[in-house]
């Protein structure tokens, strides 16, 4: 009976459609997974960055400084790099990070928003160069990273992110 209804024709042109549905679901899938694969390590990263901007007068910062300037656990990244000025009385500060699930940048960004209110109640009065810089801070994401940079080379940083996502 089904024959009757479905002619050759139609069975041929029925099955060409799934196996077109088939290609479009796999290349979809190989894309995500390419595009995932894509995505430079934070090592890669910071090496950019440093390759670009001199971080030799910061220090690397560890996961109980990510905790204490910026209220963020180790665990709820998947990687970090923070860089900080030896002195207080210098504002630069360069963090990149990794999240587990992107849904997580915008609690990560209140954080820094903190941190940077906080900067900014210390550096206004008594170094309001140091406050400007703050002022002019860079925030950027990139699908689960995320950077925030406090420098007189913040631009430069800024291109350095963005570059590490397109190197072979």
């Amino acid at each position: 009976m089904t024959s009757l209804i479905w002619g050759k024709g139609a069975r041929k042109w029925l099955a060409a459609l799934f196996a077109c549905a088939a290609l479009v679901m796999a290349t979809a899938g190989c894309s995500d997974a390419e595009r995932e694969e894509a995505a430079p390590t934070i090592e890669e990263i910071a090496e950019h960055i440093s390759q670009a901007v001199n971080v030799s007068e910061l220090k690397q910062g560890d996961a109980a400084k990510l905790q204490k300037l910026y209220h963020i656990a180790p665990e709820e990244v998947e990687g970090f790099m923070l860089l900080t000025s030896q002195s207080n009385v210098r504002a630069d500060e360069i963090l990149v990070l990794q999240v587990k699930d992107a849904a997580d940048l915008g609690a990560i960004k209140e954080n820094v928003q903190k941190r940077i209110e906080a900067q900014l109640v210390k550096f206004s009065d008594y170094r309001p160069d140091e406050a400007t810089l703050v002022e002019e801070h860079v925030w950027k994401t990139k699908d689960r990273f995320a950077l925030f940079a406090v420098s007189r080379e913040a631009g430069q940083v800024e291109r350095a992110f963005e570059e590490a996502f397109s190197l072979p």
